[in-house]
């Protein structure tokens, strides 16, 4: 595939459209305005990785980590990990065009229903079908399936094991944005089939994850929209004219600073870009809901392991090419289990079986070392990750439901995480008790947190970061209103009043945890805001995708490879 990025030289001073990030939200915001014959700019702080171009060892993927604390900063500005350590959590993001999608799990689930009889969300999100639709649409593009062949993997049949011993024998093999079988994906890219290596959260080197690099993006370039990355929003603000200046930088700081004017500005920076350069705008004098920041949710998120397992689990990724010919370990997650209460929504939680990037595998026994597992560690050092001890890693994600009281501020010019007591959300304790079960139902021992002792301290961690500007039926009680535009709280405007032209389209839009990985919803709700956002301007943007297609038998398997 080719490259879609453009370099920074080639911005224009105006554009009809400014997006601000390239995840889910920014995908399909820059596919539909593109479609709709609007110029359209996309703008990345990370950089364009293409397939076969994810870091396959340690010391490459050593160099996408970029840490950062209260006092201080590690790492390269556009490197595929971000971490944000906190005082009362963590949270790790992913970065480069394509946003999240491109070293997230995949997993594509639909929330109970009972998250959106919510009363916190605007009452149109219920009413009037839009929600049904924006699934519907997001289905087309993502294609999410489950592994025809999941049953064989040995982490799924552990987890399995472990449910039936729970009495839990309805194990559920998720759906995952994941190509199984080679095809020319609506796009118009020619995806390979997913060869089961266990490195989708590392960034897929085969080219079978549905990314939205290898959906929306390149449909928004077809069809006319300009990408570039490496570089940084500041802020944002009105213009006289009622049109919107972006203030951005090269990332990294180093070039001189670069405006934009555009009609329309949509944020997609993901729950801590678009809350950050929101906070900064408000700095800059944009009037905005007192909300902003505010009801910030983990996803009631976990990551956590089993060590010393009796029997193999094969959870270590092989890579592609593979680290061992024959070796099959898996999409990162095919299995979960599901814990259900039908009085009490946030009882419910989900554990899903995992696997570990292979370019971590290396570094797996100095993880383990902080906590007293000495002895396999130096093991593993001698006989190699596939075989020894860490052969029976146990690797799991747990979601369920927190109660969203996290705040972002403003620390000098950095953003700021607070969530006094977030340790002591019940969440937890049902997490660990659920985990615990099922790493000793195959002779494990549960490690919360392998890094506890070390700068990661014993603060909960999330992947799935939501909130910080929230929907809300008016000013008083949201940042968005339901079709995602930012209300306007200037002197004399109504308490819905909106900004014309300015919209925020991520997760940070969400007002509560949603119990399942959120990426089919931020991007159910990202296509409904752009089903209402081109109603209302009386636009059209034709965007049915095509079927996927199968690869022409004439194919030649090393075209369909380098693609």
């Amino acid at each position: 595939m080719a490259r879609l990025s453009r370099p920074l030289d080639a911005l224009k001073e105006k554009y009809d459209v400014v997006v601000i990030g390239s995840g889910y939200g920014g995908g399909v915001a820059a596919s539909h305005l593109a479609r709709a014959g609007k110029s359209v700019a996309v703008l990345e702080r990370g950089r364009e990785v293409l397939t076969g171009g994810f870091p396959a060892k340690f010391p490459d993927l050593k160099n996408d980590f970029q840490v950062q604390g209260k006092s201080f900063k590690t790492g390269s500005d556009t490197a595929l990990f971000d971490i944000r350590l906190g005082d009362d959590m963590h949270v790790l993001v992913g970065r480069g065009l394509g946003g999240g999608s491109l070293v997230n799990a995949g997993v594509t689930l639909r929330p109970d229903r009972r998250v959106f009889e919510d009363e916190i969300w605007p009452g149109q999100i219920r009413q009037d079908g839009g929600l049904d639709r924006g699934y519907a649409r997001a289905e087309e593009w993502l294609r999410p399936a489950s592994d025809p062949r999941a049953a064989e993997m040995t982490k799924y049949s552990v987890l399995a094991d472990a449910g039936r011993k729970l009495g839990k024998p309805h194990l559920v093999t998720p759906r995952v944005a994941v190509s199984f079988e080679d095809n020319v994906n609506p796009a118009g890219i020619v995806q390979p089939a997913c060869t089961r290596c266990g490195d989708c959260c590392a960034g897929c080197n085969v080219g079978a994850k549905n990314t939205v690099a290898l959906t929306y993006l390149p449909d928004a370039a077809r069809h006319g929209a300009e990408m570039f990355t490496e570089i940084t929003v500041r802020h944002i603000a009105k213009a006289p004219d009622g049109s919107w200046r972006v203030h951005a930088a090269p990332t990294g700081g180093k070039g001189a600073d670069i405006v934009l004017e555009a009609a329309i500005v949509v944020l997609a920076a993901g729950t801590l870009g678009s809350t950050e350069i929101l906070l900064r705008s408000r700095e800059q004098g944009l009037a905005v809901s007192e909300r902003l920041g505010q009801r910030f949710s983990a996803n009631g998120d976990i990551i956590a392991f089993g060590y010393g397992a009796k029997t193999p689990v094969n959870s270590v990724g092989v890579g592609y090419p593979p680290r061992i010919e024959g070796m099959e370990i898996g999409a990162s997650v095919t299995g979960q289990l599901e814990f259900r209460d039908a009085d009490n929504l946030d009882n419910e939680l989900t554990v899903q079986e995992g696997a570990v990037p292979s370019a971590v595998a290396p570094s797996l026994p100095v993880m383990f070392l902080p906590n007293g597992r000495l002895l396999g560690a130096l093991q593993s050092l001698v006989s190699g990750v596939y075989k020894g001890p860490f052969a029976s890693l146990q690797t799991y994600f747990a979601v369920s439901h927190d109660s969203a009281s996290g705040v972002f501020r403003l620390d000098g010019d950095k953003l700021a995480l607070a969530w006094k007591d977030a340790a002591k959300e019940p969440c937890y304790e049902r997490l660990d008790a659920a985990l615990r079960a099922v790493v000793e139902s195959a002779g494990g021992d549960y490690v919360k947190n392998p890094l506890a002792g070390t700068v990661m301290g014993h603060q909960p961690a999330t992947a799935h970061p939501l909130g910080g500007c929230a929907m809300g039926r008016e000013a008083t009680d949201g940042v968005v209103n339901h079709k995602s535009e930012v209300f306007d709280t200037s002197a004399g405007r109504g308490s819905t009043a909106v900004h014309d032209g300015l919209y925020v389209i991520d997760g940070s839009i969400i007002p509560r945890s949603l119990g399942v990985n959120p990426l089919f919803t931020i991007t159910a709700l990202s296509e409904r805001a752009l089903a209402h956002m081109l109603a209302d301007r009386r636009l059209s943007s034709n965007a049915r995708p095509r079927p996927a297609q199968p690869i022409p038998a004439a194919t030649p398997a090393a075209v369909v490879a380098a693609q």
